[in-house]
């Protein structure tokens, strides 16, 4: 899968979504550019990466296509992820149960804050001393780090998740992180999305 666009990988959730939600056995490319408002040869381009072309007059069986773009995902194949920063927005990701869907899973979480330490999320989820996010890490053979922590503490974190092995980082704060070239970073910044909509009102 290692073919499949970036961008085409980044369509695959909202296609999954739209699928699922389906109740007839086949659906075409013409209905799903409709529903989710992609152009129609960006929809057939998409899912011929991922499965194969459609069968004229009949397009993709449903149960079919939601298999291929479920591989895709790693929905088979579970990738654990750790978690630096508990505070509100970490729990809200910790208790996320639509992860799985994708293939991950955060196997737990840490923090600096002794209060949170041997207890866990409503979902079950273990919340840890920093000391141990290196054993964590190395056991459950760990590559993929989240930061939900102040900007004032992110590069920290993330240069202690790489010394850990973390090649991969999920980073909510809003900075940019100084990383080797081995490591890729995604950012999310709430503030920003949040403003591009303001201004699109």
């Amino acid at each position: 899968m290692s073919m499949v666009p970036k961008a085409t990988l980044g369509r695959l959730p909202a296609y999954l979504g739209y699928l699922k939600q389906l109740e007839s056995e086949t659906v075409s490319a013409t209905s799903i550019s409709r529903a989710l408002g992609f152009g129609e040869v960006q929809v057939r381009k998409d899912l011929g990466a991922v499965s194969g072309e459609g069968r004229p007059r009949v397009g993709y069986v449903t149960s079919e296509l939601i298999s291929s773009i479920e591989h895709c995902l790693g929905s088979g194949n579970i990738k654990k992820a750790v978690l630096v920063g508990a505070g509100k927005l970490g729990r809200a990701l910790l208790d996320y149960s639509g992860f799985s869907e994708y293939g991950i899973e955060i196997a737990a979480a840490f923090d600096r804050d002794a209060g949170l330490w041997q207890t866990s999320s409503s979902s079950g989820k273990p919340i840890y001393s920093m000391d141990s996010l290196q054993n964590i890490c190395t056991l459950e053979d760990i590559r993929i780090g989240i930061i939900t922590v102040p900007k004032e503490s992110a590069q920290e974190v993330a240069s202690l998740l790489i010394k850990c092995g973390i090649t991969a980082i999920w980073c909510f704060a809003p900075c940019r992180l100084r990383v080797p070239k081995n490591v890729s970073v995604r950012y999310e910044d709430l503030a920003l999305s949040l403003a591009h909509l303001c201004r699109q009102d």
